[in-house]
């Protein structure tokens, strides 16, 4: 499991709306299978896992951080897959709160004959899985929190100057964190002073977080987040008196009015 839940983290960022699972499929000592939740959103990890096992899947034993999924989608059930392939054992580490799945997954598992045994590492998969979580149990997404301070907790000279505050090892660090997140939110405020590209740099992927600026008025500037538009999606949220909506029209990707 502690495998699954480490391929799993490879979907961090890139898989929304769909969680980011991991799927190892082992027969007697020997790991015969592995896959990941895809870019996208799919496939699913069984799904990955399972044509790499082929048919050494059957009678083998499926270890997969979150419940399988039983409903019709884009993409078949994994339940079902699962079944079709002809395996012995499934270990889950928690079931899955959306509503479709939410047990029906394990139970069809049982219905077919296939030992399931639920709870293994799933502290672990909870923390690894706490963003789909939130999203389905609290209909708001989970969000870290960035903040660069200076021992006095400033963030800026009384002149505005901060950079930089942070040092090479630490800047990476946040790289890393906009790796495995969705989106990189930042205010007008931060937009105007530091005019920043919030773009995913110096890791090696081809991937980008989505830009999103909260901006009451729409009141900035922002040559670098237009420059890379080519590079990240970029979202702007502002307040209903936004005089500058229009010229943003054409700017950016999404413009939503929100209650700012």
């Amino acid at each position: 499991m502690a495998l699954a839940l480490s391929l799993g983290q490879r979907g961090q960022g890139c898989v929304w709306p769909n969680p980011a699972v991991g799927c190892v499929i082992v027969q007697g000592a020997r790991i015969v299978g592995r896959g990941w939740t895809q870019p996208g959103g799919r496939p699913h990890a069984e799904t990955m896992a399972l044509a790499q096992a082929g048919d050494l899947a059957k009678r083998a034993t499926v270890f997969v951080t979150l419940e399988p999924c039983a409903h019709h989608g884009a993409t078949p059930p994994c339940a079902e897959a699962l079944i079709a392939a002809g395996i012995a054992r499934c270990v889950v580490a928690i079931s899955d709160p959306d509503p479709r799945v939410s047990g029906k997954g394990i139970a069809k598992l049982q219905a077919a004959g296939i030992e399931v045994s639920a709870g293994c590492q799933a502290q672990e998969a909870l923390l690894a899985h706490r963003g789909f979580f939130s999203r389905l149990q609290n209909g708001r997404p989970r969000v870290t929190l960035k903040l660069a301070t200076s021992l006095d907790g400033r963030i800026a000279t009384a002149s505005g100057e901060s950079q930089w505050i942070t040092g090479a090892e630490a800047r990476r660090d946040v790289h890393g964190l906009r790796a495995c997140h969705d989106a990189v939110l930042v205010g007008g405020g931060t937009a105007r002073a530091d005019n920043p590209s919030l773009t995913l740099r110096g890791l090696g992927l081809d991937r980008q977080p989505v830009r999103i600026v909260a901006s009451r008025h729409l009141d900035f500037d922002a040559p670098a987040l237009q420059a890379s538009r080519d590079v990240a999606p970029l979202w702007l949220c502002h307040g209903p008196q936004a005089r500058a909506r229009g010229a943003w029209q054409n700017q950016c990707d999404a413009l939503v009015q929100v209650p700012l």
